[in-house]
């Protein structure tokens, strides 16, 4: 992809919109600075603008649905700035909270659901997962390094450090499983061994 465009601009207003008052869990950064790393790290392998435009949305319907903002209408209104392709891969990478007969899942579900339908998602989707795990695993990797505390950090996480080890490794075994091999997954492999590495 070539430099900065309107579209880019747009999205990052779009989420800068939807994720305000949002921090990144544990820490005070804005949550817009996750989806604002997601695309450099998108544009960094050359990736199209439809990918890098999904990679900064890619949080908003999974965190953003509120009493103002429904489902439905975050869906509609990012289809209708952005495009079809877009609201598809976003769509394809977020993470339910109801499985398709209406149950509420847990944490563990929702991960596994996520897992499974990255089968029928496209490229453009296995490209922002592989970046959105790079960004969270190297995320947390820094935390590590700065803090005298391990358990500061993963403490964050729902299961702590052995569940969230797991669901790194789990999205990179997942991605490999399908026949993804883009060049982004030799960094996404080398940081996860890296987070495995971690005490």
């Amino acid at each position: 992809m070539n430099g900065y465009s309107d579209r880019i601009n747009h999205a990052l207003a779009f989420a800068a919109k939807h994720h305000d008052q949002q921090v990144r869990k544990g820490v005070r950064l804005p949550y817009l600075t996750h989806a604002a790393n997601v695309a450099l790290i998108l544009t960094r392998y050359g990736c199209d603008e439809t990918i890098v435009v999904a990679g900064i949305l890619h949080d908003v319907i999974e965190d953003c649905v509120q009493e103002s903002w429904t489902h439905a209408m975050l869906e509609s209104r990012m289809a209708e700035k952005f495009g079809e392709d877009v609201l598809v891969a976003v769509l394809a990478v977020t993470k339910r909270r109801l499985d398709d007969d209406g149950n509420e899942m847990d944490r563990n579900e929702r991960h596994a659901d996520y897992l499974s339908r990255l089968s029928s998602a496209d490229d453009r989707s296995r490209w922002v997962c592989a970046a959105d795990q790079v960004h969270n695993a190297n995320a947390t990797l820094a935390d590590l390094r700065r803090t005298i505390d391990p358990m500061s950090v993963w403490g964050r996480f729902a299961g702590g450090r052995t569940a969230a080890v797991a669901n790194y490794r789990a999205a990179y075994d997942r991605l490999v499983e399908l026949g993804f091999a883009a060049p982004i997954m030799n960094e996404l492999r080398a940081t996860v061994e890296q987070v495995e590495a971690t005490a």
